[in-house]
């Protein structure tokens, strides 16, 4: 048994960092792409290169999904649960409403 949670870890913490190295080379990349993108200010570029740059967006957003899955590993395999504070939940809604205006 402690050998799978030994595992576990490893897996997670190696997951951990692939996540973070795509998010650097990806972010790297979109911002390459927007600089391309100043610098040829045109209707036709931006029909060509938008399509690319949906793509790093989707493939950073797949890494914010792999970390909440993975939190969620290491939440079902600890012995309390987590939660939040009211204080915690406000700042959490604030955030949210924040990004709707």
């Amino acid at each position: 048994m402690g050998r799978d949670i030994k595992d576990l870890e490893e897996y997670v913490g190696e997951a951990i960092s692939n996540i973070r190295n795509d998010r650097a080379i990806t972010s790297a990349l979109l911002t390459d792409l927007f600089q391309e993108l100043k610098k040829n200010n045109d209707i036709e570029t931006h029909k060509n290169l938008g399509l690319i740059a949906s793509k790093y967006v989707e493939t950073l957003q797949r890494s914010n999904e792999q970390l909440v899955k993975l939190t969620s590993i290491i939440n079902k395999n600890r012995s309390e649960p987590a939660s939040l504070g009211e204080t915690d939940k406000e700042k959490l809604l604030d955030m949210i409403q924040g990004d709707k205006k």
